[in-house]
């Protein structure tokens, strides 16, 4: 087996690894985490406050982190989790850069996921998707007809 066909299923347990550690710690607090600065501070401070944003993202990162160390549901799983890693970016670039690498590294490797799954991503990115007939749409078109 060559490189090309094992960087896609490491790749793959790394991300889902880190989403399902992160997201438990999110939820149980195991891992010590530095303070965060005053504007992020604020920020996560404000997300906690609705109460249910933060176990929201949390439960959503650890579903979708399983889904990708189980080798199931890859691409709904890199679907799920891309606007989450967009936030982390956009979090670690505008708040706390201190934390920004790894991030970066979450970024890259679900870009690189997203282009080995490609295959699964072209419905999506038809710009000129149409509906599927099913049967019962097919019966009521019919039925409209008559």
């Amino acid at each position: 087996m060559n490189i090309s066909r094992k960087a896609p299923v490491a790749a793959r347990l790394f991300l889902g690894g880190l989403f399902v550690l992160f997201g438990l710690n999110g939820l149980f607090q195991f891992l010590p985490m530095p303070a965060p600065p005053e504007k992020a501070g604020a920020f996560l401070g404000a997300l906690a406050a609705t109460g249910y944003m933060f176990p929201l993202i949390k439960v959503t990162e650890i579903l979708a982190g399983l889904a990708l160390l189980s080798g199931r549901f890859v691409p709904l799983a890199l679907t799920v989790l891309a606007p989450i890693m967009v936030n982390i970016l956009a979090y670690h670039g505008a708040l706390a850069p201190a934390g920004l690498a790894l991030p970066v590294v979450l970024a890259a490797v679900g870009v690189y996921l997203a282009y080995a799954y490609r295959g699964s991503f072209k419905g999506v990115l038809d710009a000129n998707a149409k509906p599927s007939e099913t049967e019962a749409h097919a019966r009521t078109a019919e039925a409209a007809a008559e």
